[in-house]
C-alpha cells in the first residue's frame, strides 16, 4: 500500500512540471505574436527587407568589367599601417649602401697591416738576424751577462733567416719554365679545377703552416728548467724549412697557373677563374653568420685580397722579363689586371652586403673589426709583448709573409739582372726606400691603431695580465675592470709604453703581459660563462669585445664560435 501511494505522488509531480513547461511556450508565443502585431516594429522590418533586397539586386547588376577596372584603378592604401615594417626595410637599404664603404675601410686598414707584415721580412728582418748573429759571434769578448746567450725575439729572428735562406736556395732546383709550358699544355678545364685545387690547399696549408713556425718559436725559446716534451730544435727546423718551401711552389704554382690565364688568346680562362669569385657567392650567402664568423670572413677576404696582388705582381714581373721589360707591353696586361682587382671588390662588397642583410648585422661591425685588428697592432708594440707583430697578423688573418717572400725575391732575382757598381747602388737605393716606405706605413698604422682602440674604449685591454693557462684549456674568467700597477704606463702614457723596448721578467715574478688574445680560442663551455656575475649591459658588451680579441683566423676550422 505504502509504494503504491508513493508512485501516485511522484506522477502528480511530473503532471504538474508538464504543465509549467507548457504555460510557458504559451506565453511566449502569446508576446511574440503581440509584437509581430505592433504596426511600427511590422513596417520596420519590412522596410529593412525591402533595403536589402534593393542592395543585393544592385550588386548584382554592377557587376561589369568596366567597374572591376576602374575599382584596380582607384583602389588606394595607407602604408602608415605598417610603419615599423617599411621603416625597417629602408635601414636595410641604407645599410647595404653603407657597407662598401665601411668594408672598404676595413679591408684598407688589413692591406696596410699585411703591408708593414711583409716589408717587414725583406726590412727589418735581415737586419735584426745580422745584429742578433753579431751578438753571438762576439759573446766571448763581451762575456755572458745573463743566463741567455740571445734573448727569445732574437733566436726567432734568426731562425726565421736561416729558414728564408735556405728556402731561397731551394727554390733554384724548381724550374720555372718548365713549370708554365707543362700548365699550357693542360687543358682549360683541367687548369680550372687545378686553379680551385690550389685555393683549397693554400688554406689548409696556411692553417697548419703557422701552427709550425710557432712550435719551432717555443721548442727553440723554451726555458731549460722546464721537463723536455718536444722532439728538439733541429727536427722543428727541419718541418719549418719544409712547410715554406712547400708552400712557396703552391704559390708559384699558383702564379704560373695566372699567368697562362693572362697570355690565353681568347681570355676564356681567366674568365673562368673570375667567375670562381662568384661561385663563393653562393657558398657564403645563404649560411647563417654570427658577428665572429663575419670577423673571420673578413680577415680571411683581406689576406686572399693582398695574396691576389701579390700574385699580379707576380705575372707582371714575369711577362715583362719576357718582353724585355717594353713599357707598351705594361699597358697589353694592365686591363686584365683591372679586371681583375675589379671583381675581386664586386665580389666582396655583394657578398657582405647580403651577408649582412640576411643576418640583421649593422654595418657598425666593420668598424669593431678594425679596433680589433689595431688592438694587435698597439699591444705587440707594449713593453713585454709576448708575439711579434707579424706572427700576430698570421694568426689573426691567415697571412703568413715567409712563403709568399720566398717565391718573390726568386722571381725578382730571376727576373732582374744586377751588373756593374751602378746597379748595387740602385739596389742598396731601393733597399733604403723599401727601409723608408717601412718606416712610414709602421708609424701611420700606429697612430691609426691608437685613434681606433681609443675609439672602442678598449685601453683598459692593453695592461690585463693574462691568466694562467694549462694546454688546450685556457681560462676566460677575467674581471672587465683591470687596474693598472704602479709600475704599469695608463692610458696618458700610451704612445711611451708603445716606443719603449721589451724588458725580461725573471720566472719568480708574475709577468705582466698585455694582452692581446689573438692565439687563444673560444672553448669556454656555457657553464662557465653564468658563473660571472657582472651587471648585465656591462657583461654584453664585455663579452662582444672579448669575442673578437679572442678568436683567430683558424679557430672556424675547429668549429669552436658558438
Amino acid at each position: 500500500m505504502a509504494d503504491t501511494a508513493a508512485s501516485g505522488l511522484g506522477d502528480g509531480k511530473e503532471k504538474e512540471k508538464e504543465k509549467e513547461k507548457e504555460k510557458q511556450a504559451q506565453d511566449i508565443k502569446t508576446g511574440s505574436e503581440k509584437l509581430n502585431s505592433t504596426p511600427e516594429i511590422t513596417e520596420t522590418l519590412g522596410f529593412y527587407e525591402r533595403k536589402v533586397n534593393q542592395e543585393r539586386k544592385r550588386s548584382l547588376s554592377d557587376l561589369s568589367l568596366l567597374r572591376f577596372i576602374s575599382a584596380e584603378l582607384t583602389r588606394g592604401y595607407f602604408l602608415e599601417h605598417n610603419e615599423a615594417k617599411y621603416t625597417e626595410r629602408r635601414e636595410r637599404v641604407y645599410t647595404c649602401m653603407r657597407i662598401p664603404r665601411e668594408l672598404e675601410k676595413l679591408m684598407l686598414f688589413g692591406f696596410f697591416l699585411c703591408l708593414d707584415a711583409f716589408l717587414y721580412v725583406f726590412t727589418l728582418l735581415p737586419l735584426r738576424a745580422v745584429l742578433a748573429l753579431i751578438r753571438l759571434i762576439t759573446l766571448p769578448c763581451c762575456g755572458l751577462n745573463g743566463t741567455r746567450l740571445l734573448q727569445p725575439a732574437q733566436v726567432c729572428d734568426v731562425l726565421k733567416g736561416f729558414i728564408m735562406v735556405i728556402c731561397y736556395f731551394m727554390m733554384h732546383y724548381v724550374d720555372y719554365s718548365m713549370m708554365y709550358h707543362l700548365i699550357r699544355g693542360q687543358s682549360v678545364i683541367k687548369l680550372y679545377i687545378i686553379y680551385n685545387m690550389l685555393e683549397v690547399a693554400d688554406r689548409l696549408f696556411s692553417s697548419f703552416g703557422q701552427d709550425i713556425l710557432d712550435a719551432l718559436y717555443w721548442t727553440a725559446t723554451e726555458p731549460k728548467e722546464k721537463r723536455r716534451a718536444h722532439i728538439g730544435v733541429i727536427p722543428h727546423f727541419f718541418m719549418a724549412v719544409l712547410y715554406v718551401f712547400l708552400h712557396a711552389i703552391l704559390i708559384m704554382v699558383q702564379a704560373t697557373t695566372l699567368n697562362v690565364a693572362f697570355n690565353s688568346h681568347n681570355k676564356s680562362l681567366l674568365t673562368i677563374m673570375m667567375s670562381n669569385n662568384f661561385v663563393e657567392i653562393k657558398g657564403s650567402v645563404f649560411k647563417k653568420f654570427e658577428k665572429n664568423n663575419l670577423f673571420q670572413m673578413s680577415n680571411s677576404d683581406i689576406k686572399e685580397r693582398f695574396t691576389s696582388y701579390v700574385l699580379l705582381l707576380i705575372v707582371c714581373l714575369r711577362n715583362m722579363e719576357q718582353f724585355s721589360w717594353n713599357p707598351d707591353h705594361l699597358w697589353v696586361l694592365f686591363p686584365d689586371v683591372c679586371m681583375v682587382i675589379a671583381s675581386e671588390i664586386a665580389v666582396d662588397v655583394v657578398k657582405h652586403a647580403f651577408i649582412t642583410k640576411f643576418n640583421d648585422i649593422t654595418a657598425d661591425v666593420y668598424s669593431d673589426y678594425r679596433a680589433s685588428l689595431a688592438f694587435d697592432l698597439v699591444s705587440s708594440r707594449q713593453k713585454n709583448a709576448y708575439t711579434d707583430y707579424s706572427d700576430s697578423v698570421s694568426r689573426r688573418m691567415g697571412f703568413i709573409p715567409l712563403p709568399l717572400a720566398v717565391i718573390l725575391t726568386r722571381v725578382v732575382t730571376s727576373s732582374v739582372k744586377v751588373q756593374g757598381s751602378l746597379a748595387f747602388v740602385c739596389v742598396l737605393l731601393f733597399y733604403l726606400g723599401l727601409i723608408t716606405l717601412k718606416v712610414l706605413n709602421s708609424i701611420v698604422l700606429l697612430g691609426k691603431s691608437c685613434l681606433y682602440v681609443k675609439e672602442a674604449k678598449m685601453e683598459e685591454k692593453l695592461f690585463q695580465t693574462p691568466p694562467a693557462t694549462t694546454p688546450g684549456k685556457p681560462s676566460h674568467k677575467s674581471k672587465n675592470k683591470f687596474r693598472a700597477p704602479p709600475g704599469i704606463p695608463t692610458n696618458n702614457s700610451l704612445s711611451a709604453s708603445i716606443t719603449s723596448q721589451p724588458v725580461h721578467q725573471s720566472e719568480s715574478t708574475s709577468p705582466l703581459l698585455p694582452n692581446s688574445n689573438s692565439d687563444q680560442f673560444l672553448t669556454t663551455p656555457d657553464a662557465e660563462e653564468k658563473d660571472i656575475t657582472q651587471d648585465g649591459s656591462e657583461l654584453k658588451h664585455r663579452a662582444s669585445n672579448k669575442d673578437l680579441l679572442e678568436i683567430d683566423r683558424f679557430t672556424i676550422c675547429g668549429n669552436r664560435i658558438d
